[in-house]
């Protein structure tokens, strides 16, 4: 009887490093067919061709950038932005941190190669850098055929010339996180807006935003997927069980008070629980928990496409996820 025991021991171990095996040659063989897609990115250095033309030049840039030239304002301004000391200091940083565009252009080539493969008829984009006065808030823009870089707002989280700017939103303010950022502006075109106000619709809403990022950027960690610190994704890790339950004992899921939607899925420095752990916990917890709920639906249904996956309801991906934090 030992025997026979060691010998079917023996093949459910052949079998499961066959599947092993099988698996990883499958996701090799799909990454590598991603990664053979021809795309191609070139980052066109407006800043560099605006603040180092001669005024006569001008009418030329507003005809091949008449995107970045508001009809309202004559020549005469721009003329005067490009001797703006502001706007040289910072050219000057840009060209100081990044001396070569060549690393942003190959990892933006990965990024959409990985969006190519998965949404095939998406435009790949002309792609510009620029430099907008550290305006944080518009770090890049992505309109179909077109993506703006500001490139001044990304200097790195300890830069000098973000002293002022509070820490949560200056964190993002670093080069690692720029693909994270476009897939965030990419999701907007291809989420639907919830149909209603509930908590749990919004957290599964940015969830699909975020689990977005699991395929298209499956070389990242999950912190830069949120646009968080290592500290900040070991903290939702560790505090997973007791997130949950805080939500669930309050009732918060279906409930569609505005605060709630200040406190769990905007910007803010930490999320809002109202408890001792409030100043260790980072904002947007509320997405973060909604992403966990989807990889839970992905790990029951495997093969359900990602087009799918993007326009089932919320509430059809909670109950069928069968979410049960554990804890770590």
């Amino acid at each position: 009887m030992e025997v026979i025991i060691d010998r079917i021991s023996k093949i459910i171990s052949g079998l499961a490093v066959i599947l092993i095996f099988v698996g990883c040659k499958s996701d090799n063989s799909k990454e590598s067919e991603i990664l053979a897609l021809p795309v191609s990115i070139v980052i066109e250095r407006f800043d560099q061709k605006f603040h180092r033309s001669s005024a006569d030049q001008i009418p030329d840039l507003k005809k091949n950038y008449s995107f970045l030239f508001p009809e309202k304002f004559s020549d005469s301004v721009w003329v005067n932005r490009q001797k703006d000391s502001l706007q040289l200091m910072l050219l000057n940083t840009v060209d100081s941190l990044f001396p070569s565009m060549i690393p942003i252009e190959n990892e933006l080539e990965y990024l959409f190669k990985h969006i190519k493969y998965y949404f095939p008829k998406t435009v790949i984009p002309r792609v510009v850098g620029l430099i907008n006065n550290v305006d944080y808030q518009s770090k890049t823009i992505y309109a179909d055929s077109l993506l703006l870089i500001s490139l001044d707002t990304y200097f790195g989280a300890d830069h000098p010339l973000y002293d002022g700017i509070p820490s949560y939103v200056k964190q993002e303010m670093d080069i690692k996180y720029i693909s994270s950022h476009i897939v965030d502006k990419f999701a907007e075109y291809k989420l639907l807006s919830p149909k209603d106000r509930t908590l749990l619709s919004q957290m599964i809403y940015y969830g699909k935003e975020i689990y977005l990022k699991d395929l298209i950027l499956p070389s990242k960690t999950d912190a830069v997927k949120m646009n968080y610190t290592e500290k900040q994704i070991q903290w939702a890790n560790d505090n997973e069980v007791y997130m949950w339950q805080y939500f669930i004992e309050k009732q918060l899921l279906y409930q569609t008070t505005p605060s709630l939607i200040q406190r769990f899925i905007e910007p803010a420095p930490f999320s809002k629980f109202y408890l001792e752990i409030d100043n260790e916990s980072p904002g947007r917890i509320g997405i973060w928990l909604g992403w966990q709920i989807i990889r839970s639906y992905m790990d029951r249904y495997p093969k359900t496409d990602i087009n799918t996956l993007l326009n089932l309801p919320a509430q059809t991906i909670f109950s069928k996820s069968n979410y049960k934090p554990r804890k770590k």
